[in-house]
């Protein structure tokens, strides 16, 4: 039987002195384990991820389980899953989503566990004024107000 727990030990043996931390680790019911990965300084490149996936078959291997092993990096775009993402992207431009919808792009400015702020550029009408101005201004979520928040892809 493949359970999380051992899933998780085997990585955290490969992570060790290694710049990587985990993301998600799902096991489906057909025994099929979908790793994410993400680097502290950089990038995660697919010699990484070969390199983490032949660790875990190596280990598993030795138990005669049919298993298939994808592992992958978090990726830019997609939604932050846990602190550490957030940690690595202080300073650096992250779209928003609210759960009411509204969406926008900022410099992540500060993170704990429950919220973080974001430092935006709003357009602003100030009252008695003829055209709006642009302001800078933080603006501090809770991560439960949030749908999404993840780096920005930038062309």
């Amino acid at each position: 039987m493949i359970s999380k727990e051992i899933i998780n030990q085997y990585i955290e043996e490969w992570i060790n002195n290694k710049p990587f931390f985990l993301v998600d680790l799902n096991i489906g019911p057909d025994f099929s384990i979908a790793i994410e990965i993400e680097s502290v300084q950089g990038n995660v490149s697919i010699g990484d991820c070969a390199e983490l996936s032949r660790h875990i078959e190596s280990r598993l291997s030795n138990e005669d389980l049919d298993f298939a092993l994808k592992v992958s990096s978090a990726g830019i775009g997609q939604p932050f899953k846990v602190f550490r993402q957030y940690q690595k992207h202080i300073n650096k431009e992250v779209e928003v989503r609210l759960k009411n919808g509204q969406k926008f792009s900022g410099t992540l400015l500060s993170c704990d566990e429950d919220k973080f702020t974001v430092n935006v550029m709003r357009k602003i009408k100030p009252e008695g004024a003829k055209r709006p101005k642009i302001i800078e201004q933080q603006e501090c979520y809770l991560q439960a107000e949030t749908a999404s928040v993840c780096s920005k892809i930038i062309f």
